[in-house]
């Protein structure tokens, strides 16, 4: 964070200070919430949550360096005292954004962020320092944080914003204004929550709604391939820049192809020129994901060809999202555990049946959360895809869900043998490490609240004779 004396933050914040001897003693390193990451000359945020108060760390963490606890009570240790930590810390993160002045990059959408953010990070680096969201930490905590992280030296500033309803976005776009905004897609992720795919626009498209109008040098950064995000274009007062294969849009890819390992390469086309990449991730979906990073640093002065030798280095920087890994003995663990919907469900399908030609293929998979009245359907719709891939055995994983999951493919099925549904992780990890053979691909994949990494993570235990070890 730059620079600011406790006096200065607690006027930003609308907060009071106790026990602070000197209120010109500056805040000079990270604000966190986890008293482990405390540094000399922090700001500790002291959150209330379900299983831990932070307030019962402030004194630890001063003795390990924070110059100070944000806080709702007084803790008698140097303190800044505010009605609501939540907004004070938001208020924070505006002011700091303000004054740095740096270009804010924002996006959204129902899958792909993470990934999306991931890859503008590392094409935008190469032109200039830029601070970016780390994992997905998209939410009113999380992006307050990360906009807190940027200094002086930030040129560029990369934030992923999530919405669990109406208003969500509105609200992060006002504590952290883009000039840039990214909307990926509108696709069924959530819509247990939002009610529909219209919703799900409606609240995505907040983020265009909040950019400055293009004689200020907004922009809106939108997928021509998908309707409801096109749609958006006049929701918005910025210039608009369209990606996608769509032959109208203003950044494309043609020749679309998969390497026989599954990686994506195409052939990209900017305004200012074309050139060709060959990605390190794996899946055709990212082709989309990186027509969406090209289009944002195409706007912010790269060349074509310096954003195609950034795409086809750029490698993933989150966890559990298409870590490909090969075992000893020749068997490929793909964990993309992380999270599921069901784009990103048939996405890695597709890039399994991709990865695995002239392989045994398996996909161990459990359910997608938060579908509402769409989840029977979505689940038996993943479980035929799955057959109709070819994929060697679904292994489904848990309970209702995956047993909709093993019924869609049972029935799309010839044999019946095509499928299987076990109780839990751990009836997967006994099933595979007696059926697993050298040269076989394993994805692994299901919502967060499952905890697939455990497979992955057991999988790739090997013993001194390379059997796999069971947690």
């Amino acid at each position: 964070m730059i620079a600011l004396s406790l006096a200065e933050i607690a006027a930003v914040v609308g907060g009071q200070t106790y026990d602070i001897p000197d209120p010109s003693v500056q805040v000079t390193g990270p604000v966190v919430r986890d008293s482990r990451e405390v540094e000399p000359g922090s700001l500790f945020v002291a959150f209330v949550g379900e299983r831990a108060d932070g307030h019962d760390y402030a004194r630890a963490v001063v003795e390990a360096g924070a110059a100070a606890v944000l806080a709702s009570r007084p803790v008698g240790v140097p303190a800044i005292v505010v009605d609501d930590v939540q907004a004070a810390l938001g208020a924070l993160a505006r002011h700091v954004v303000r004054t740095l002045g740096t270009t804010l990059v924002a996006l959204t959408g129902s899958a792909g962020k993470t990934s999306t953010k991931d890859l503008i990070a590392q094409v935008l680096r190469r032109k200039a320092p830029t601070v970016f969201t780390p994992g997905s930490l998209n939410n009113e905590i999380g992006l307050p944080l990360t906009a807190l992280s940027a200094t002086e030296e930030t040129k560029f500033l990369v934030l992923e914003m999530g919405a669990r309803g109406i208003g969500h976005i509105r609200y992060l776009a006002d504590l952290t204004p883009p000039r840039i905004g990214l909307v990926l897609n509108v696709g069924t992720a959530h819509i247990g929550e939002f009610g529909g795919r219209e919703q799900i626009a409606q609240a995505k498209g907040e983020l265009v709604e909040s950019l400055p109008p293009a004689s200020e040098g907004g922009t809106a950064v939108l997928n021509a391939d998908d309707p409801l995000v096109r749609a958006m274009a006049s929701r918005t007062k910025a210039k608009v820049v369209l990606f996608g294969e769509s032959d109208e849009a203003d950044v494309r890819a043609e020749n679309v192809r998969l390497t026989d390992t599954g990686q994506p390469a195409f052939r990209l086309h900017t305004p200012s020129g074309a050139s060709d990449v060959t990605m390190r991730l794996y899946g055709e979906h990212h082709v989309s994901n990186a027509l969406a990073a090209a289009a944002v640093a195409h706007e912010l002065g790269m060349s074509a060809e310096e954003i195609a030798t950034a795409l086809s280095e750029a490698g993933s920087l989150s966890r559990w999202r298409m870590e490909v890994t090969e075992r000893p003995d020749g068997v490929t663990i793909v964990n993309d555990a992380y999270n599921a919907n069901p784009e990103s469900m048939r996405a890695a399908l597709r890039a399994l049946a991709a990865m695995g030609k002239g392989r045994r293929t398996w996909a161990v998979l459990g359910k997608m959360a938060e579908l509402g009245d769409e989840a029977l359907a979505e689940h038996d719709a993943v479980g035929r895809l799955a057959v109709r891939l070819n994929v060697g055995k679904l292994v489904a994983v848990g309970g209702r869900e995956a047993a909709w999951l093993q019924l869609g493919a049972y029935n799309e099925g010839s044999w019946g043998e095509e499928s299987v549904h076990v109780s839990d992780a751990q009836a997967a990890v006994d099933l595979l490490r007696s059926e697993l053979r050298p040269g076989d691909v394993v994805l692994v994949k299901a919502s967060r609240s499952v905890g697939l990494e455990g497979v992955a993570q057991a999988l790739l235990e090997t013993g001194a004779e390379g059997e796999v070890a069971a947690r």
